[in-house]
């Protein structure tokens, strides 16, 4: 049962972490090229860590 929660909410917080970057980059007036580092280091993170929190819950 847990891991179907993680598979419909996994989305819901990478969006959520999405949004709040646009706002940081936005705020911080970042160029694109700084941007795409931000957005990409802040997914990968929160993949790790959904995926790490999945394994950990399920198996």
């Amino acid at each position: 049962m847990a891991g179907y929660l993680f598979v419909f909410l996994a989305p819901v917080f990478l969006y959520v972490f999405n949004a709040l970057t646009y706002k940081l980059c936005d705020k911080k007036n970042l160029s694109t090229k700084q941007e795409d580092s931000v957005y990409r280091t802040i997914n990968v993170s929160i993949t790790i860590l959904l995926i790490s929190s999945y394994i950990s819950n399920v198996f």
